[in-house]
């Protein structure tokens, strides 16, 4: 079977269609800022402007015609209500001009899935990006969440503290080779709340301690790196510990950072459990793993009705029965 997936949760529209196997095409752009962050309304307009096109290159690649897609799988949430209106409309366009089944699946269960095609059996995911911070796990028949932020998620928090440094968006990739060239290590608030983390703390003494002007930025980068990411290490590691599964898997726009993946590598070793980061253009928001994740659910018994597709802007992970495995 083929499924087309389509991806419209924030600032990345995209279109990827696979079989259980392989990917055949994973089409998408990203609206990007050189000062401030993403409007919905921008990214939205953006994402309707950009569908068609993405549309026609994802099926060139995978050498089909839309006849050749067996379900049509978009992202339903959670995400930026405008956006997921825009890729809502156009799944559920598509499915009812071609008549093909219409699955709409969570964002963040979809990053976790799409690691299965890489012989990943029964994880725990750490989900990492610009609006989601999560540490996940399958049990009783759900994704259940061991651990989250209670106010931003780390890639947010990223992003603010590069545009208070004025060095625009996506500000990931910069901070991160800002980090790189840091030396000395600064004092900054290390907040883990049971299983759950905040990042405004650390987000808020860094920029004020850049404001006074007494720190390299290089330093600041560093030193908030290595908070916020053991912050997250310790987490993991402790439902890793709860749940006795023996994988991890990095997933979302920050499992680009290399330093995260270091300090995960260390404590994956420690524990004697394997780690595994998907490709970068399935960490990232991407219409494969809809697709995939779609798919999944279709072969398992999941069925949609189009009156069942309206957006879910927090649609919570652990919402969904999972049937499919």
């Amino acid at each position: 079977m083929i499924a087309l997936g389509i991806e419209g949760t924030a600032h990345t529209v995209g279109i990827g269609i696979v079989t259980e196997e392989r990917v055949l095409a994973n089409v998408f752009h990203t609206l990007t800022t050189e000062k401030g962050g993403i409007h919905p309304k921008e990214a939205a307009e953006h994402h309707a402007r950009l569908f068609k096109p993405l549309l026609v290159k994802a099926l060139q690649e995978a050498g089909i015609t839309i006849e050749d897609v067996d379900v049509i799988a978009f992202s339903q949430g959670p995400g930026l209500g405008p956006c997921l209106r825009v890729v809502a409309t156009a799944a559920r366009a598509l499915a009812i001009k071609h008549n093909k089944p219409i699955i709409g699946v969570n964002h963040c269960i979809a990053h976790v899935e799409i690691t299965k095609m890489f012989g990943v059996k029964d994880p725990v995911g750490l989900y990492v990006s610009g609006g989601n911070t999560q540490v996940l796990a399958l049990e009783g028949g759900r994704y259940r969440v061991f651990g989250e932020t209670l106010d931003i998620g780390i890639g947010n928090a990223i992003d603010t503290f590069a545009r208070e440094l004025g060095i625009g968006f996506p500000g990931g990739p910069k901070i991160e080779r800002l980090a790189q060239k840091g030396e000395k290590y600064i004092e900054l608030p290390y907040a883990v709340k049971g299983m759950d983390l905040s990042f405004s703390g650390v987000l808020t003494e860094a920029v004020r301690k850049y404001r006074t002007g007494n720190y390299r930025i290089e330093d600041l980068a560093y030193s908030f790196q290595e908070t916020a990411f053991a912050s997250l290490v310790e987490v993991t590691e402790r439902a890793v510990a709860h749940t006795g599964k023996g994988e991890v898997v990095l997933v979302g726009g920050v499992a680009a950072n290399n330093r995260l993946r270091e300090m995960l590598e260390v404590m994956t070793e420690d524990r004697g459990v394997y780690f595994f980061v998907p490709p970068y253009d399935l960490c990232r928001d991407n219409g494969a793993m809809i697709a995939y994740t779609g798919l999944r659910m279709y072969r398992g018994g999941v069925r949609f009705k189009i009156e069942d597709t309206v957006v879910r802007q927090k649609f919570r992970t652990d919402e969904v029965k999972v049937t499919w495995v």
